[in-house]
This record gives C-alpha cells, structure tokens and sequence, in this order.
C-alpha cells in the first residue's frame, strides 16, 4: 500500500475542488505551495561529490507553516531556544479550554478573542500565584494556543507550562509548596469571571462583533448562562508535577508548524474519503488510537481557524493562513519570571 501524505490528498482533490469553490487567495497560495513542496516546480540544488562520483538533486522546499514536510527543522529550532530557557525546578501544565458555546463567537472575531484568552490565563495565573495562600510570588509560563481538537474540530484551548515556583517582590525565589500548584475549582471560577469580563468589556468598546444570526439580547444572555457556576462548565486541567518541562515543550513543539494533522496520522485515502487516527483525552492513557473517517466529497466545511483565519476543510485536511505575523499556536513568554509583552511567534 501506498504512502498516503497530505501533498498526495492535495495533489488528486484540490484541483477540481478549486474550480468548484470560490477560495481566499491565501488558501489558494497555502494549497499550491503544499503540492509543490520538494517537487521540481520549485526547482532544486545538486548535491555532487567534487570528483564527479556521486550526484544528488534536491528539490527545494515550500517553506509554508501549514506543510508537514517543512515543520521539522523549524520546530527543532524552537525547541532548542525553549529547552535553554527551561528554569531547573518542577513545572506544571495547565489547560484552560473555553466553552463550544463560544465557537461562533470566536470565529467572528478570532484575533480580539486570541488576545482576550491570552490576557484572562495571564492574569487568572499572576493574580492566584501572587496571592500568599498559594505561592506569593510571580511564575514562569509558556502558554501555547490551540484551536482544534484531535478530530480536527473547533477546539479554542491554551496550554500553558508554569514553573512551580516564583520570584517574591524582594526578589527571592519561593517554591511550590508540598507538590500543589493551585485547586483546580478555584482556577476555574477565576478564570471564568475574567474571560467573561473580558469580553463584555470587548464588547462594550465595540471591539467585538456579533456572530451571523445572534442579537444583543440572546448573547448577553449566553454570557449570563456561561457566568452561572453550575449552568455551564468551563474545563481548567491541572496535570502532575513534572520533574521538568522538556516534556510539555516538546508536546506544545508539536503544533507549532505543520498543520493540525501530520502525516503520520494518515491511514488511507481512496479518492473519496480520508482515514487518519485520533486520540480522545481519556483514550491517551491506555494508548488506543481509534480511527475517524472523513467524506469530503463535494462540500466545504469550515472546521477550525487559524489566529486570524478559517480553515476549509477539504479530505479531512485544512488549508492555512500564510500570514506570517499569524500562527496556530502564538507563544506567550514569562521567562525567567518576567513577562514579556509581546506575542511571540515561531
């Protein structure tokens, strides 16, 4: 059986897909450069040995954040910078997830509602941890985002990897104490109040506008159901101690570059449909890799976005934004406990 790749899927479907459908020219630009990857409409260098023995051509490569052959080189880069900048101590990785309640909210208004996130875990963590019943001091964090979910479906979640410990005001570093980073409920109802907040102030100043189809009052009162403590839960994780954070850098590492879906996910394509393998969060532990099936045969769905984009959704697969100011996981800096204000990105 044939390797299936994404660049095979591309190549076959999104020729006629793209007569069919009225596509944005950076999805455009982001599907072609997936199919010209490492191919000779991109040109190529020779790899030649001085004395004539061995010659090798190289195709170049497309360079495209979305492209799974690009990602590697990349994303290892990435990883060195934040391996070096790992504080030796215990980490903890948080997840803070937002309600499905709030998807067409999102997707009217990604960039607003990207900053909002990032702005409500930052504060939601320096409030709690500067607090002395919990730690009294500032902490470390990376905070990734995410947008999709296993299944590649619409999945606003932050990631973050927090130090377990701080610095105090007089400038002295404070551990956590006896394993316990902060209770999980008690992040939660934060973290919930201060989102919310966040995005009536959003709204109040305009900043925000409202999804096709939904009024003032229906969405203030989705606001007031989502603010109910027992209406509607909002999903904080708290994982175990980490001895250190490699590990939870070399996960967010991940995401960074090559599309929601890798190659390796892929299980077979039959001109129709896509096979490719996910795993559930409560499947993760044992290992199991049940298999999802996508027909994509004639309908463009619109599955998930990207910082400041929508995804189309063709064979399972996405097609990216090439904005290079805009990624699927934008990296929020607290090193060596001291935040950085701007949004970095690979």
């Amino acid at each position: 059986m044939a390797l299936v790749t994404l660049q095979m899927i591309f190549q076959d479907a999104f020729p006629a897909y793209e007569q069919r459908h009225a596509l944005p020219a950076h999805v455009r630009r982001a599907a072609h450069a997936l199919m010209q990857c490492r191919t000779a409409a991109l040109g190529g260098h020779i790899q030649a040995c001085p004395d004539g023995h061995v010659a090798r051509v190289w195709y170049n490569s497309c360079r495209h954040r979305s492209c799974p052959q690009c990602a590697y080189l990349q994303t290892e880069r990435w990883l060195a910078r934040q391996r070096a900048r790992l504080l030796a101590c215990d980490h903890y990785h948080v997840i803070f997830t937002l309600p499905h309640d709030l998807n067409s909210l999102w997707l009217a208004n990604v960039p607003v509602m990207t900053t909002l996130l990032f702005q409500a875990v930052r504060d939601t963590l320096g409030v709690l941890l500067a607090d002395p019943k919990y730690l009294g001091a500032q902490p470390g964090i990376i905070a990734a985002l995410h947008t999709w979910s296993q299944t590649l479906v619409l999945h606003p979640h932050l990631h973050c990897l927090v130090t377990g410990g701080g610095l105090t005001p007089a400038g002295q570093w404070v551990a956590v104490r006896h394993g316990f980073l902060l209770p999980a409920r008690v992040v939660m109802a934060v973290f919930r109040g201060k989102m919310l907040d966040a995005i009536r102030q959003a709204y109040a100043r305009e900043d925000l506008v409202l999804p096709e189809g939904m009024r003032p009052q229906p969405f203030v009162n989705l606001l007031n159901r989502l603010g109910h403590p027992t209406k509607t839960r909002w999903h904080v994780r708290i994982m175990e101690r980490y001895a250190h954070g490699a590990g939870v850098v070399t996960y967010l590492a991940r995401y960074l570059r090559g599309g929601p879906i890798k190659n390796g996910r892929l299980v077979a394509y039959d001109g129709a449909r896509v096979t490719f393998t996910y795993r559930t969060r409560h499947e993760e532990a044992d290992g199991a890799r049940p298999r999802a099936l996508i027909n994509y045969s004639g309908n463009k769905i619109k599955i998930s976005n990207k910082i400041n984009e929508l995804y189309d959704f063709l064979a399972g697969m996405v097609f990216l934004s090439e904005r290079p100011s805009m990624c699927n996981s934008q990296i929020l800096l607290v090193i060596q406990i001291r935040y950085q204000s701007n949004w970095s990105a690979l």
